[in-house]
């Protein structure tokens, strides 16, 4: 009988959520501009001639974004680490080797997404905390015949960047692999050229740097992975809905897939409007001025960066906790005394700062590096906030 399972007594979410919004200024999700937010909250029709017209914008200011020419630009139903899947899984085949660049916790994601397709990942992991080198990457590419490079642009969790990306990516072509990048952190954040430095996939997540919903990625697959890897295909591929021939039917067939996430792609094609509106050389230069003022301010208040400068990613940034601080105090204290997430780290005593898309602004560094000075100093941590307050409105008034 139905009254066997009563219902439930919820408490409404505005009785759950703080009366003051969140600044969230950790390694993701980002605040977002109110058009995307009025965008998400539109429901039409995943097919018909409306529908095919913002989906034939989003690819064409996709193209923009990647950089590239490739017909093959499509959305994915799902998080970032989806479209990740997506491209792993329509890239390698059962039996193909494949070396994974290695530099922490996202990364050595990618070699496990190549474990379940049934490929064969070999790791190459590089020094601590550092990006890896184009030498120790033809040393591997040299011991073996591999088909498929992995690797990410920023490694989100411990704050490394891999700077020579595009000698790798142009490396491994030379090499006869193709290359598979996670910029879920860096696109639109840092220059990116997916056709001109020779990157056959590139994945991302909507809710970093273009400052979208989270839930609603972007791949872009270049003309020669699609032609060798996918056009060509004889095995059905481990996934139904990550099937890449599949899903070109509804990105570019104007044909059905499953229903697609109508709000979620309006928010993108919001999302994406912006950063093309502002230009990516504006939001390049905008993202790099705020992360190196916020950067000069931490370290101005006498408190250390983990990453030295040259491995450094700006996107997110990630600062040493003295030891006999708490990192959850400080995290406690900014969200409940202040109203600024900031977010903790993959095992590391470390606190991360995020410098991705709507995060970059002034009076949102302003409001969190005092926040996170004040709260440093009152879980322990001495330390000259002023002086680092002042050093960021030097750096940004420069």
């Amino acid at each position: 009988m139905i009254d066997a399972f009563p219902a439930p007594s919820i408490v409404p979410l505005d009785h759950i959520l703080p009366d003051e919004p969140l600044l969230m200024m950790g390694a993701g999700p980002v605040p977002i501009p109110q058009r995307v937010a009025d965008a998400n909250s539109i429901v039409i029709n995943h097919l018909g001639e409306t529908m095919n017209r913002v989906i034939g914008q989003v690819k064409e200011m996709g193209r923009y974004v990647f950089q590239t020419a490739s017909s093959h630009v499509m959305g994915v139903s799902g998080p970032g680490s989806a479209a990740m899947e997506m491209a792993v899984a329509n890239l390698v085949a059962p039996g193909d080797r494949v070396l994974c660049i290695t530099n922490g916790y996202f990364s050595q994601r990618l070699a496990e997404m190549v474990r379940r397709v049934r490929g064969e990942p070999t790791l190459l992991e590089t020094p601590h905390n550092q990006g890896a080198s184009v030498e120790a990457v033809e040393r591997a590419l040299q011991q073996g015949r591999f088909s498929v490079v992995t690797m990410v642009q920023g490694e989100t969790s411990n704050t490394v960047c891999n700077r020579n990306l595009e000698k790798i990516a142009r490396l491994a072509r030379r090499y006869g692999c193709l290359t598979i990048v996670d910029a879920v952190c860096t696109l639109s954040t840092m220059p990116l050229e997916m056709d001109n430095w020779q990157v056959d996939a590139i994945i991302t997540g909507g809710q970093k740097g273009l400052s979208s919903i989270p839930g609603v990625s972007l791949l872009a697959f270049s003309e020669e992975a699609w032609a060798r890897k996918i056009a060509c295909r004889t095995d059905l591929p481990y996934h139904w809905c990550l099937d890449a021939q599949l899903a070109d039917k509804f990105w570019n067939q104007n044909s059905y897939h499953y229903t697609a996430p109508v709000s979620g792609i309006l928010a993108l094609h919001e999302a994406l409007r912006l950063v093309c509106e502002e230009t990516l050389p504006q939001r390049f230069a905008r993202h790099l001025r705020c992360s190196e003022a916020l950067q000069a301010g931490i370290e101005a208040m006498g408190l250390e960066l983990l990453i030295e400068k040259q491995h450094r990613l700006n996107s997110v940034v990630g600062i040493v906790v003295p030891e006999h601080v708490s990192a959850d105090a400080v995290r406690a204290y900014m969200s409940q005394l202040h109203k600024v997430e900031i977010s903790g780290a993959f095992g590391l005593n470390i606190l991360r700062v995020g410098q991705m898309g709507e995060q970059s602004r002034g009076y949102n560094l302003f409001r969190t590096l005092h926040a996170f000075g004040s709260s440093m100093r009152k879980a322990g941590a001495v330390l000259d906030l002023p002086a680092g307050m002042a050093e960021l409105e030097r750096k940004l008034s420069a």
